[in-house]
């Protein structure tokens, strides 16, 4: 049965009935079934409520609806927005990294970054002065690593702690570096169990379970750093270099977790 497309006057008129159903993004599709218009009045239009910061456009074909207290800023926080771009662009996902710490409450500051996980192929980061959307890929993960956060727009996806301590190590060369984490893993472990931690560890390289596995040794979470010990402790594990931002492999040997300290660490 075809679809009637509804007459409106104005875009604008739409965007607060999208809003009052608690809805902040919208797609160019959407709005061709809705405006028995012209493509180009359709566009003049998006763009006309673009220069008045009342939409703004994320990636190709997708916009966020800009609500007063936002106006000055002209850009909504991801969060409120990452869930229905990344259904609109058909792709699995978790915010992880710095952004999943924060929202656990680690970290003294929002991030200025958001950071996505998603399947390949990879996706290309949005960066302009409003807004920086950083993506990494992996080849999968396990869905009960990922947890529903609530946000003004509905729910998110975000790594558990565990999940996002893995992720922090692993990607820890493109995020600035190991000292940059050490701080936001202290905060993170107040989230963490034991448990939950060696059950993450199933699903990880075993040279990432090595250098989170000292890392939290040497925070003084021994608890944590046992129960990733566990379930290495017989593998004969081969000796890495703990910091992959730097190519040497010059430094201390950790017997117990087969790691070359070939970086100093500010504790």
């Amino acid at each position: 049965m075809k679809t009637i497309k509804t007459a409106y006057n104005y875009i604008s008129d739409y965007l607060i009935e999208v809003r009052s159903k608690g809805r902040f993004a919208i797609t160019l599709e959407e709005l061709r079934s809705k405006f028995d218009v012209s493509e180009k009045a359709l566009l003049q239009n998006i763009y006309r409520l673009k220069t008045k910061n009342q939409i703004a456009q994320i990636r190709k074909e997708f916009y966020v609806i800009i609500p007063p207290q936002y106006s000055n800023r002209g850009m909504l926080p991801p969060s409120l927005f990452i869930d229905d771009m990344m259904k609109f662009l058909g792709r699995d996902y978790y915010v992880g990294l710095y952004s999943a710490a924060a929202l656990h409450g680690a970290g003294h500051q929002q991030p200025m970054e958001f950071h996505v996980i998603t399947k390949k192929p990879a996706l290309r980061n949005i960066k302009n002065q409003k807004l920086t959307l950083n993506f990494f890929t992996k080849g999968d993960w396990d869905k009960k690593q990922i947890i529903k956060k609530k946000t003004e727009a509905g729910y998110i996806n975000v790594s558990t702690p565990e999940l996002t301590s893995f992720d922090l190590v692993q990607y820890n060369k493109k995020i600035g570096g190991l000292n940059r984490i050490i701080p936001i893993l202290e905060d993170l472990t107040e989230e963490m169990k034991p448990s939950f931690m060696a059950r993450t560890a199933k699903k990880q390289k075993t040279t990432s379970i090595q250098r989170l596995g000292y890392l939290l040794n040497e925070i003084g979470k021994g608890a944590l750093s046992d129960s990733l010990y566990k379930t290495i402790e017989k593998k004969k594990l081969k000796e890495i270099s703990l910091s992959l931002v730097h190519t040497n492999r010059v430094g201390d040997l950790n017997e117990r977790w087969k790691i070359i300290i070939n970086t100093e660490l500010d504790f």
